[in-house]
């Protein structure tokens, strides 16, 4: 670069940034190595170009850097130097004088508002010559008008043709409901373009550039927008139609919300439009705040809809899913008032941004997209509910355990949809406002850039949790079902009940660390978001991770030990273990504990580092042993053939083959007493299923023996007496004497630790 090219950049950047004419003072005096008489200082009145190149070359190279560099100091300097920021309390005085300012500046003008918009009429009809050319030009308009409507009617009626479903059917299916519906829209949609078209081709060549001023806002502000918002309600709401209709409303109400919604964008349309007529006509939208009283008369009216209508609309949000929760109930009952407090939030920033002076956003109507989009909640609800409702997966198995999975499944994919129904509306109101998403995440710009960034964090964070939970909850659920357990099965009512799965036990401690792990992470960015810095954050999550491992040795013990434990598979929830003579179902486990359940009903905590030695009653199958004491004259192999039957027909029962590994069975005499003979039975069975077959096994082998003429043994004393052939021959005094002597001896048999009945000689 130059050395005249560098100076006369930084001569320019002074005057730019210092606004300064004395440059001259400023500027060092040259110095030559040849002797010359000193440059004289240029006056500020004799600063021309000429004057400035004759100085440059007067510099060296030296001089033109040591002045770049003292200017550039100087302008650094001047960019530190900020503004001091405002406070809290000087941000609020200044948002509250910019929408007060707007009420009474509108109130002080109300005086001259019919004035100035009779001066606008005035000047609209001056400008086409008079009276008559205002009515040529509304002629045209209504010719132009006429021919747009045949000629959608004819398109709509005789080449768009749609099968209208018999409204005697007593219901319709929702396909058939929908198919018709959105047919008919997009036929209405269609009709409207038609009806545009038409209008353009054959209003240019009637109408000059300057005609197209009021008569393009008059069609779109006044006919289109508002037959664009009746095709989209009549969709909706399907007045004449109730048994299509697509939300849960009564057919009052449906009329009064369609009526009212055409009513309210024709009212949003005649306000833009006048706004744009009075400005193309010599009065600016400032003079009378006719826009101001308009505006405000759209916020009235959505707040007179929302009122009088709000059971009307609590029924559509309501909808008609029958396993609607509270939170449901409650949105529905204040959704009325949550769009009475959008139409009066709206009013209030659409005052202060025009006190602020930011109205171009507000002329493009994005206050109306705004509440357009938070007062279509219901229907975006309602639509969600629906659409979950038809595309959830069916219910996995029965019972009530793959009815709460099913209901949980509804609910989370609700959830979801209502969360990425806020996510995409928050963009659509974004892009309403001409805020780019894309930069807003790249450019960091602001508070709001933060907010939106926050916001958008926190639902991608939402939709991941709930994603995650669905998929495990359902997996979980699925379990359950297959294995035929409940979320309160502990095992049966005795020791040794069946357990669940592997998949089953570990399932709740993964649901437990993701959703940890997905609140941890996103949580972080979203404090990241607003700008706050995270690095101490994970510095000192580091150093109380270190303290907590230095601190508590004992707490890392069961959390290893733990994971051990899960990793051998040494138990499982439901099933029945000992633990250093302590007896319970696994009920429940965490990171750092199990709870063991008595079939009593006490609840035991322990650490899983106290577990010296865990037996497990519940895994795999179990073998049960039955004794049963006949008398000493009974057949064994009598015995033997009635347990091999009654093993036999449990097999074929439908409500026990399932549950037996193998049959019952006799396994002989096992032990003979004073008693009489102890045969012993066994079968083996699933876990948790043998106490249910034991009592059957019970009941049937007392039957057959019954049946059979086996009397079950009992224990007995027998007085034998010597020299007596009958009891008959005894006086009342011998047998009084004989029962005594019974009594004493059964008191002595059973003070020696077996009670026996006295009964008298034989």
């Amino acid at each position: 670069m130059s050395r005249i090219f560098q100076v006369m950049l930084l001569v320019a950047a002074t005057f730019f940034l210092t606004g300064q004419s004395s440059v001259a003072q400023t500027l060092p005096m040259p110095t030559t190595t040849a002797p010359s008489t000193e440059a004289e200082p240029i006056a500020p009145e004799e600063m021309t170009p000429e004057a400035i190149n004759a100085m440059v070359a007067r510099m060296s190279d030296d001089e033109v850097r040591a002045l770049l560099l003292d200017r550039l100091d100087a302008v650094a300097m001047q960019d530190n130097v900020q503004a001091e920021p405002k406070s809290v309390i000087d941000v609020a005085t200044s948002l509250w004088t910019a929408f007060s300012s707007q009420l009474v500046d509108a109130v002080k003008k109300l005086p001259v508002l019919f004035i100035r918009q009779g001066e606008a009429i005035t000047n609209f009809v001056k400008d086409y010559g008079g009276l008559g050319g205002v009515l040529t030009l509304f002629g045209l308009v209504a010719f132009i008008l006429a021919v747009g409507f045949a000629v959608e009617f004819a398109v709509r009626t005789y080449l768009v043709k749609i099968r209208n479903p018999d409204p005697n059917e007593p219901q319709h299916s929702l396909r058939e409901a929908l198919t018709f519906l959105i047919k008919r829209f997009f036929r209405e949609i269609f009709g409207l373009i038609v009806f545009y078209f038409t209008l353009w081709l054959i209003g240019r060549p009637l109408f000059s550039e300057h005609d197209i001023l009021f008569v393009g806002p008059f069609v779109g502000y006044l006919i289109w927008m508002p037959r664009v918002a009746a095709a989209f309600s009549r969709f909706m709401m399907a007045p004449e139609r109730a048994d299509l209709r697509l939300v849960n409303v009564s057919d009052h109400w449906a009329k009064f919300i369609h009526r009212h919604i055409t009513g309210l964008m024709l009212l949003g349309g005649f306000t833009l439009f006048i706004v744009e007529f009075n400005m193309n006509n010599g009065v600016a939208a400032g003079e009378t705040r006719i826009g101001f009283w308009l505006d405000s008369a759209v916020y009235v009216y959505i707040a007179f809809i929302a009122w009088t209508a709000r059971e009307g609309l609590s029924d559509m949000m309501r909808g008609t899913d029958p396993d609607n929760t509270e939170f449901d109930e409650m949105m529905a009952r204040g959704y009325p008032y949550f769009a009475i407090a959008v139409a009066g939030v709206m009013w209030v920033i659409v005052s202060t941004l025009v006190g602020l002076g930011k109205v171009q956003l507000l002329v493009a109507g994005a206050h109306y997209s705004t509440m357009f989009l938070l007062l279509l909640a219901p229907v975006i609800d309602t639509a969600i509910r629906g659409l979950v409702r038809h595309l959830v997966p069916p219910m996995i198995g029965e019972g009530k355990v793959a009815e709460e999975a099913y209901l949980a499944t509804k609910r989370s994919y609700v959830r979801i949809g209502r969360v990425i129904a806020v996510g995409i509306l928050l963009s659509l109101i974004a892009r309403t406002w001409n805020l780019s998403l894309g930069s807003l995440l790249q450019d960091r710009a602001g508070i709001g850039d933060n907010l939106f960034s926050f916001a958008m964090t926190v639902i991608v964070g939402y939709v991941v949790y709930e994603g995650v939970s669905l998929w495990i909850n359902r997996r979980l659920a699925a379990e359950h079902t297959a294995l035929g357990l409940s979320q309160e099965d502990a095992g049966g009512d005795e020791m040794g009940g069946g357990g669940g799965s592997r998949l089953s036990t570990v399932l709740p401690l993964a649901l437990v660390t993701a959703q940890g792990t997905i609140i941890v992470i996103f949580a972080l960015l979203a404090i990241g978001n607003l700008g706050v810095d995270i690095t101490p954050l994970l510095a000192g999550a580091g150093i109380a991770g270190l303290a907590i491992g230095f601190g508590a040795q004992k707490l890392v013990t069961d959390v290893v030990s733990g994971v051990f434990f899960l990793v051998d598979d040494a138990f499982r929830t439901g099933e029945y273990v000992e633990i250093d003579g302590t007896m319970g179902a696994v009920e429940k486990i965490s990171i750092r504990s199990m709870q063991l359940r008595h079939h009593r009903g006490p609840v035991h905590t322990i650490p899983y580092g106290e577990i010296p030695k865990l037996t497990n009653y519940s895994r795999d199958w179990v073998i049960m042993k039955l004794k049963f004491t006949v008398p000493f004259d009974t057949d064994p192999n009598k015995v033997k053939k009635i347990f091999k039957k009654i093993g036999q027909d449990m097999l074929q029962d439908e409500l026990y083959k399932d549950d037996f590994l193998q049959p019952f069975k006799s396994q002989g005499v096992f032990d003979i007493d004073d008693v009489g003979m102890i045969i012993r039975g066994k079968f083996m069975a699933k876990p948790g299923k043998q106490f249910m077959i034991r009592k059957e096994i019970y009941n049937r082998v007392k039957a057959e023996f019954a049946e059979n003429g086996i009397d079950f043994a009992r224990r007995e004393v027998r007085v034998a007496i010597p020299g007596v052939d009958s009891a008959d021959d005894l006086s009342d005094a011998d047998k009084a004497a004989i029962t005594a002597a019974a009594t004493e001896a059964a008191r002595e048999q059973a003070a020696d630790g077996g009670a026996a009945p006295a009964k008298g000689p034989d």
